[in-house]
């Protein structure tokens, strides 16, 4: 369920890709709350970061309607493959694909960018920045993804080991994953969720920035 700015590194990324739907099915309500935290309107522009499959697409396009833009970014050419069979599957028009690492990928300007299972990217200050210099000021954020549960939940935290450690290249920052995100949007809320294993996080960028 973690993705990252760059999956090299990480093989759950290339030869499992055709598997990551079915390996994190059950986490779709997640997926569909972090989506509906964003701010969005019919018209809006949409960055998804770290897409993977494209499973947040068919939410996101609702969202922001015909005359809205998706755009996808991943580092994986294997995850974006079958993020494009699904566009070409549902027609969708309106979603782009940008094959990059997201440190370096050229954005177009959004008004909102979604973080769905993307630990490492988020981790990542160059990825961040990146990706938040293309929102308009005041644009919205989400995200979401696995966290360390306390200490004393050892039967969670052994969940999220098992389910984790095959999409991250490091449990670094795993107690709090959006901190780095939330010293670039100070007004971050943040929610737990799965019994403390996870996390819902949501804001907007300031709108005024140097």
């Amino acid at each position: 369920m973690t993705g990252s700015g760059s999956t090299a590194a990480v093989p759950a990324y290339g030869r499992d890709a055709p598997r990551y739907d079915d390996r994190t099915a059950r986490y779709g309500r997640y997926r569909r709350r972090v989506v509906d935290l964003l701010p969005l309107s019919p018209g809006d522009a949409v960055l998804d970061v770290g897409c993977g499959t494209g499973l947040c697409f068919e939410r996101l396009v609702a969202r922001v309607g015909p005359t809205g833009r998706v755009i996808g970014v991943d580092p994986s050419a294997d995850m974006l493959a079958i993020a494009a069979e699904r566009v070409a599957a549902r027609g969708w028009r309106n979603v782009t694909l940008v094959g990059s690492p997201v440190e370096t990928a050229a954005l177009p300007v959004a008004d909102a960018a979604l973080f769905c299972a993307v630990h490492d990217l988020l981790q990542s200050p160059a990825a961040l920045d990146n990706v938040l210099r293309s929102l308009r000021a005041g644009g919205g954020v989400a995200a979401t993804g696995g966290k360390w549960a306390p200490p004393w939940a050892v039967a969670v935290n052994a969940g999220v080991v098992a389910l984790h450690a095959p999409f991250v290249r490091s449990f670094a920052g795993f107690d709090r994953p959006w901190a780095l995100l939330a010293e670039r949007v100070p007004a971050l809320r943040v929610r737990d969720v799965a019994l403390g294993g996870g996390y819902l996080a949501w804001g907007r960028v300031p709108t005024h920035r140097a």
